[in-house]
């Protein structure tokens, strides 16, 4: 009887210390969040916006608030000028014809039945009206939220006559993923001198000025460039680059680096 004790007790010290060891070698979750750190998503905001438009300066004026709140954050807010105010009493001059083909690609990929201004799609899956404020806050926080699925990164970016280059890494898209990149003037404003606006001075930010989109490159790296305005300087330019799910829109990384001489 003495000798079945004695067993039990070390079989009993073994596993406690078996557990101990475990416990030791094995860190729990806190453990590991200092370590890693949290994996920060991030929010793309696409704002459609046109100076020809009365119900834009609202959206225009909420996304610089968000600019300034958020500039520590992994947000990036591009504003595309489109065409279709044009022909209504004032040309917008930051306004492109590619980016209204871009935004009808979303009224596509998120089967709506028109385009308006403004318009704001967050990680090109939540689409409302630009200048609702609490909607456009929530869609952010939600993308902060989420864990990135793919990793992009720019490298050796140089802007030199007239074209801006970089080189670019991408791991993790799927099959058939586009990577855009936008060259975005961080600010400006304008004199509106008819139309909706006319007579007032609107003050813009993030406004893109070009824009590049191209299949990601068989096994994840390659080069780009794009043209680079007339009158813009390098000091107030960045590129904002993103990877966009080429069958729904989806946008699963994203990044931007400034553009210097």
């Amino acid at each position: 009887m003495k000798s079945f004790l004695k067993i039990a007790v070390l079989a009993g010290g073994f596993v406690i210390t078996f557990l101990a060891a475990r416990a030791f070698l094995r860190p729990g979750p806190s453990s590991v969040r200092a370590l890693t750190g949290p994996v920060r998503g991030f929010a793309v905001v696409e704002l459609f916006t046109s100076e020809g438009c009365s119900s834009c300066p609202p959206a225009d004026r909420l996304v610089a608030r968000i600019q300034q709140e958020d500039k520590d954050e992994p947000v990036y807010i591009l504003a595309y000028h489109v065409d279709y105010w044009d022909r209504l009493g004032w040309k917008d001059a930051f306004s492109d014809a590619r980016f209204t083909q871009r935004q009808n690609r979303y009224a596509s990929w998120l089967n709506l039945q028109s385009i308006y201004t403004p318009q704001i799609v967050v990680n090109g899956r939540k689409e409302f009206v630009g200048s609702q404020e609490s909607t456009l806050r929530t869609a952010i926080e939600n993308g902060l939220e989420q864990p990135p699925t793919a990793q992009l990164s720019l490298s050796d970016i140089r802007s030199e006559r007239g074209k801006v280059t970089w080189h670019y890494n991408v791991q993790n898209a799927a099959a058939g993923s586009s990577l855009v990149v936008a060259l975005v003037q961080r600010s400006a404003t304008t004199d509106v001198k008819a139309g909706e606006n006319g007579g007032k001075t609107l003050a813009h930010v993030q406004i893109v000025r070009n824009i590049t989109s191209s299949p990601v490159a068989t096994g994840g790296a390659g080069d780009g460039s794009v043209l680079c305005p007339q009158g813009m300087t390098a000091g107030e330019t960045e590129l904002i680059a993103f990877v966009q799910n080429g069958n729904n829109g989806q946008i699963v990384a994203a990044t931007s680096n400034p553009v210097r001489s």
